[in-house]
């Protein structure tokens, strides 16, 4: 499992994963926030794919924000994330006070509007 995810986070993940493989117009309120402390990336997440018996799960779907002016939602390797570093070499971190308000359309708005993730929605 990844650092970053408590034990009820990553089944939570792991369940609105499970429910998007099925119905692939489900709007989750995303579960955790990462980011980078050196860099200006953003990451709210919903959910993770199911991997395949045995295996690690690989890709989480969630809000990105690489700090360009230009945040979309879309799929992000969580390998590449644990691999991360900005630009002082320090690794992403979860927000341990984040907890989401609104479904993952919603933020995905105020982003848009505000060209990066703001959570006062």
């Amino acid at each position: 499992m990844y650092l970053w995810f408590t034990d009820s986070e990553y089944k939570q993940l792991l369940a609105n994963g499970k429910q998007t493989q099925q119905d692939s117009n489900s709007n989750h309120v995303p579960v955790v926030k990462l980011f980078t402390p050196d860099a200006q990336c953003t990451w709210l997440l919903t959910d993770i794919s199911p991997p395949a018996e045995g295996e690690e799960p690989e890709l989480a779907f969630g809000l990105c924000d690489l700090g360009l002016g230009c945040p979309e939602m879309g799929y992000v390797s969580l390998t590449e994330l644990q691999e991360l570093r900005g630009n002082m070499n320090l690794p992403i971190e979860k927000d341990i006070g984040f907890e989401g308000k609104a479904s993952l359309l919603e933020y995905a708005k105020a982003a848009r509007e505000a060209s990066c993730i703001v959570e006062d929605l």
